[in-house]
């Protein structure tokens, strides 16, 4: 049987206008934005309808803004056709929403404390991140290896074949950019990011980020949810509650989990959230598997009416 995996998208993804057209046409959807605001104090909707940019690139306000728009579309198109599921970095607490393992006002916390965290981690040890393409993993690894004699730097995503991001100290990652042109990469390019996310530089956020975890209820999830530390299906609470922990040092391992969920029988991909980033993902990894997407409410209409005209 055709088996549907949800992924959710991550930081990177977000847009000044996003779920407005949601807000406007859903009184759902404006609850959810209402409730939001009052969670967490600050006007999360305006930043997210309204900008500035600036504004919605804070790491602070990114997160919880991608968080929002992807769970409120998952809540509208409930997950009684969901399988399977998992998120890229902050789009793996999406994913747990709808697992049932984090209640929604719960992970809309979290994930507010893990954006400011994340910024505060980021203007305290500056680092960088890169991408790197046409290299394959293993070498890219020890290039890192080779680079750390000039500062820290690790693998940060393994996002699809040849597409790795590093992430670390600017003299590390730059020793590796450098590295990786002479090993003949297809393209080196430096990311504009407020810190060097998926690496050692984010040992402070996680000691706050153990905290809070240490204080959220989580449940066991309802449907696997394959986590960005092992690539691997999870559904015991306090593993998930171990794995968010470990995410925020360790390497996003997509590529592999898009693989070990096509071999658990994912047949079709639903990113839900802000923009197309996974979708472009996953069909590099195996272009064989459907990859579709909803992030405006036009999408949203077109897949409740087909599954209306399904079932009736």
């Amino acid at each position: 049987m055709p088996r549907t995996a949800y992924i959710f998208p991550g930081q990177g993804s977000q847009y000044v206008g996003m779920g407005k057209d949601l807000y406007d046409n859903v009184p759902d959807a404006r609850k959810y934005f209402e409730d939001a605001d009052s969670l967490l104090g600050v006007d999360l909707s305006r930043i997210c309808f309204n900008g500035p940019e600036e504004s919605l690139r804070q790491t602070a306000n990114t997160q919880p803004a991608i968080f929002l728009h992807s769970v409120i579309l998952a809540q509208l198109l409930g997950s009684d056709d969901v399988h399977l599921t998992a998120g890229h970095s902050l789009g793996e607490y999406s994913a747990l929403v709808v697992a049932g393992a984090l209640d929604f006002a719960d992970a809309l916390r979290l994930v507010r404390l893990r954006g400011e965290l994340m910024q505060q981690a980021g203007e305290k040890h500056k680092g960088t991140m890169a991408a790197i393409i046409g290299l394959d993993p293993a070498v890219v690894e020890s290039l890192c290896s080779r680079a750390s004699s000039a500062g820290i730097v690790q693998c940060a995503n393994f996002n699809s074949p040849g597409q790795i991001a590093i992430s670390g100290s600017v003299p590390g990652v730059r020793h590796a950019m450098d590295l990786a042109k002479a090993a003949g990469a297809k393209m080196v390019k430096e990311l504009t990011v407020s810190g060097a996310f998926h690496s050692p530089l984010m040992e402070s956020a996680r000691q706050g980020l153990r905290e809070a975890l240490q204080k959220t209820a989580i449940r066991d999830a309802r449907v696997p949810v394959y986590a960005n530390v092992t690539a691997r299906p999870v559904q015991k609470g306090e593993e998930i509650r171990t794995l968010l922990e470990l995410q925020l040092t360790s390497p996003v391992r997509w590529e592999e989990s898009v693989r070990n969920m096509i071999s658990d029988g994912a047949t079709r991909f639903v990113e839900i959230g802000p923009g197309k980033v996974l979708q472009g993902l996953v069909r590099r990894v195996d272009d064989r598997v459907a990859a579709t997407g909803v992030d405006k409410f036009g999408d949203l209409q077109k897949i409740l009416e087909k599954s209306h005209h399904a079932t009736s």
